[in-house]
């Protein structure tokens, strides 16, 4: 996956709809030809976006360049489901028409992507590589948790100034346009937010005589971005369909079986496709080509991951390490050993002739 095509720039770009009725507009476009210049040729932006683009260049930079993290997380998330997070090479919106469809999926992609943003930008201030922010300020002085009492020290990650750029940046589109479908957006970039802040972490320095941490200084840091990936995994698992309300000002659950969503819940208004079969309009590239597990009884096995159509087997030779032996002290010496293994992959779907004379 190549994130700066022709080597001039980082971009991403989202399709924010009412369903199918708006057309594609670029989310951001950020590159090294000069903040000026590229903010004010991106098209779709809105005012408050081009402004904070101006104002900060560097940090977006960082935002674009932080892209490849939060992608990269979401294809490790669904990697052996149909729809594996997917892009498109030379597309605007990288994702096609995917996120044109009020999913399931294009509620996991805003929230990832608010997550990312947040997170690229929290640990980018505590690397000293942003003029605005540093460590958190806040975290001064003394305080107590359930051990007892500690001393702020070290640099404690200011999440809460990344969490206030990612909204005032990210939502302004949104918050513009206030139909149904950007109240869904708002909703999903909020809970993506706040599952970063979720996983944040009290970590400690212990002081005294042999270790006794008599004195402890502590920090706040965030954790791995694949504990936010792995939990927004599971509110896709558990997102909530809903239908706007009477008044157009908030969500109802669309079956009364379904809880009410809370604000760390992810919605959505309208079934997915299978992702079976390719289908430009869908926002699904299918499966053929694939690779599925023959022995499995998951949504990886080709059964499920191939629709039916069945699987092509071949043989490939691959290098592995093998013959492992320690030697004190301290290293781990292994020889290259090739190795021949079936490669199962998805049979493509038929023509569209084929189709037509069944």
């Amino acid at each position: 996956m190549n994130l700066m095509p022709s080597g001039i720039c980082f971009y991403f770009s989202v399709a924010i709809c009412w369903f199918t009725s708006r057309v594609d507009s670029s989310w951001w476009y950020m590159g090294t030809l000069g903040s000026q210049v590229m903010c004010d040729n991106i098209p779709g932006l809105a005012n408050k976006q081009r402004q904070l683009c101006r104002q900060h260049p560097k940090i977006m930079h960082c935002i674009g360049a932080g892209i490849k993290d939060w992608i990269e997380e979401c294809q490790h998330q669904f990697q052996h489901h149909r729809w594996n997070c997917s892009t498109i090479s030379r597309d605007h919106t990288l994702f096609g028409k995917l996120l044109l469809r009020s999913s399931r999926e294009a509620a996991f992609v805003y929230a990832i992507s608010s997550a990312g943003v947040v997170h690229t930008l929290t640990r980018a201030c505590s690397q000293g590589e942003l003029e605005p922010c540093s460590c958190d300020p806040e975290k001064k002085g003394s305080a107590k948790d359930s051990r007892g009492s500690f001393t702020w020290g070290g640099c404690s990650d200011h999440i809460d100034y990344g969490i206030r750029f990612a909204q005032a940046f990210v939502d302004a589109k949104e918050r513009k346009e206030r139909d149904a479908r950007a109240l869904m957006n708002l909703h999903n970039n909020r809970a993506g937010r706040k599952a970063v802040k979720r996983f944040m972490t009290l970590e400690c320095k212990c002081h005294g005589v042999s270790g006794s941490c008599s004195v402890r200084t502590c920090w706040l840091a965030m954790a791995d971005f694949r504990k936010t990936g792995e939990y927004l995994r599971k509110k896709y698992n558990g997102a909530v369909q809903v239908v706007m309300n009477q008044y157009g000002t908030g969500f109802t659950v669309a079956y009364r079986a379904f809880k009410k969503p809370t604000k760390n819940d992810l919605v959505y208004f309208e079934n997915s496709p299978d992702y079976c079969i390719r289908d430009e309009n869908r926002g699904s590239v299918g499966t053929g080509g694939r690779l599925c597990n023959r022995t499995s009884r998951g949504v990886d096995s080709c059964e499920v991951m191939c629709c039916g159509r069945g699987y092509d087997t071949s043989r490939v030779t691959r290098m592995t390490k093998c013959g492992c032996k320690f030697h004190w002290c301290c290293a781990v010496h292994c020889k290259d050993c090739h190795e021949v293994v079936d490669v199962h992959t998805c049979k493509a779907q038929k023509s569209a002739y084929w189709l037509d004379q069944t």
